[in-house]
């Protein structure tokens, strides 16, 4: 039989096995533990100096907790499963160690808002982890583009070759992606960052509590501000999960591409033997699992977005049970993005670039067309009449088998008396990639540009999960004092 539970008052059965089991949040909110336990430690402060539990009661809770956050810390804390959550754990053995004074720690608050408290500020340590997991992402993709700055490869549009670009160009194209997935995550931290004690049950209570004290002690920005909001509120959740999930869009759409690019067919790049598998019967397999497992760990973290979201939409206010599901998806979404954004940043800064193989495709596929037409369009021919006459060009070098570059100055001019010998100056690929200076093209020039903000921008991060990240471990060192 299970343990009285800590609402068993206006109960004359126990609650039934089978009902704990099913009821449990243990498996999931015991990563909570050490949240709950600061949550609580701010939460008796502030009783205390607003003179709602006087010293004598007060200080003996405070040293409980904080003898219990030793505990966590070490290990030494042991889980009662007979328990139903965490948070029951948490109270119940600080009575234990205290006696019956330690049931005064509940004054002025409910579960509603504490739970929502403590899930808050692990979700906002998650999120920070996850936007350093993904800044270094962005580094190795800078680093690998730096070292392949003038490494020409096919472009493509619907995998076809389109125009040349540059290794560095499309590196830091998926930079780019993870930058405003970093820069989401932080905008979704900064509407979670509000602390919901105080809340109560959900119509706030009858204390003469201070919010703001309990905010600031645990490093929120402020106080949520509508307490049947604040208990029913799971929006910093399906926000995060929505961030997680284009996250792991943009790291499965990488991978992907390394994926095929290590196949014999492309062999534009080779993974790095810690980060491959080999085929139990066929000897000769280099598989690039790593990868391939990136892009299908995608399919959960999309999945328990969609959960959420389900679980969400037929709620009334306020709490319902229902919304103690909402952990798991988030935690797993987000140790999934964080694992999967390190692992490949690990792929990318020990693949090998095999810049012979993406010479030789791009010289495939007369990615200089566009240049010729724009030629001709210099020479004051319309661009449709100038595409018409590069399409007739194109169509008589796959005949010939021949690139636009190699015909003579005497097969060009069959296509357009405008075309001069200065042609050869606007066909090599080369010279494709250098006149595309446009800001944010391909050029050397423009991937300079788009480098240097990336990295104002890793910088900005770094400095924001930095001060954060000092914030909060400031407010733990105070609590524990």
């Amino acid at each position: 039989m299970a343990e009285k539970a800590l609402w068993s008052g206006r109960f004359d059965k126990a609650m039934g096995q089978d009902t704990l089991d099913f009821t449990s949040s243990l498996r999931t909110d015991v990563a909570l533990a050490f949240y709950d336990a600061m949550g609580s430690l701010a939460h008796v402060r502030m009783l205390r100096a607003c003179g709602i539990l006087p010293a004598k009661e007060a200080d003996p809770i405070i040293d409980g907790l904080k003898s219990i956050v030793t505990d966590l810390e070490g290990g030494t804390f042991n889980v009662d499963l007979g328990l139903e959550d965490i948070h029951t754990n948490i109270e119940h053995r600080l009575t234990e160690m205290i006696g019956p004074g330690g049931g005064r720690l509940h004054t002025g608050r409910s579960r509603n808002d504490q739970v929502a408290t403590d899930f808050r500020m692990y979700m906002r340590d998650i999120a920070l982890s996850a936007v350093n997991a993904l800044d270094g992402l962005i580094d190795a993709l800078i680093s690998i583009s730096e070292d392949n700055a003038d490494v020409i490869l096919p472009g493509f549009t619907h995998m076809q070759h389109a125009q040349p670009v540059t290794v560095a160009q499309h590196m830091l194209a998926h930079a780019f992606r993870f930058d405003r997935d970093g820069d989401r995550i932080i905008d979704a931290y900064l509407r979670m960052n509000r602390c919901p004690l105080g809340a109560a049950a959900l119509a706030g209570t009858t204390y003469p509590i201070d919010r703001k004290m309990t905010a600031q002690a645990l490093g929120f920005s402020g106080p949520t501000e509508n307490s049947m909001d604040t208990v029913s509120d799971r929006d910093f959740v399906a926000e995060i999960l929505f961030c997680a999930s284009l996250a792991a869009v943009h790291i499965s759409s990488l991978a992907e591409e390394l994926v095929l690019w290590s196949s014999q067919e492309f062999g534009f790049v080779e993974m790095d033997e810690a980060y491959s598998t080999g085929s139990s019967i066929m000897p000769q397999k280099k598989n690039p699992d790593v990868a391939e497992l990136a892009r299908g760990k995608t399919g959960s973290v999309i999945g328990n977005m969609v959960s959420l979201l389900v679980t969400l939409k037929g709620l009334p206010f306020t709490y319902n049970r229902d919304l103690q599901e909402d952990k798991m998806p988030a935690m797993d979404s987000m140790d999934t993005v964080i694992q999967c954004a390190s692992m490949m940043a690990s792929v990318v800064e020990t693949m090998r670039i095999n810049r012979r193989r993406m010479a030789e495709s791009a010289k495939a596929g007369f990615m200089n067309a566009t240049d010729l037409a724009d030629y001709l369009v210099m020479k004051d021919i319309p661009f449709r009449e100038a595409h018409g006459i590069v399409g007739a060009a194109v169509k008589y070098c796959v005949r010939e088998n021949k690139d636009l570059e190699a015909l003579s100055l005497d097969e060009l001019r069959k296509f357009s008396s405008a075309i001069e010998n200065d042609v050869f100056d606007v066909l090599p690929l080369r010279k494709c990639v250098e006149r595309r200076n446009s800001y944010g093209g391909t050029s050397p020039e423009s991937t300079d540009v788009q480098k240097e903000h990336l990295l104002d921008n890793l910088a900005a991060r770094e400095e924001f999960v930095h001060r954060q990240t000092e914030i909060i471990e400031e407010c733990w060192e105070k609590l524990l004092k």
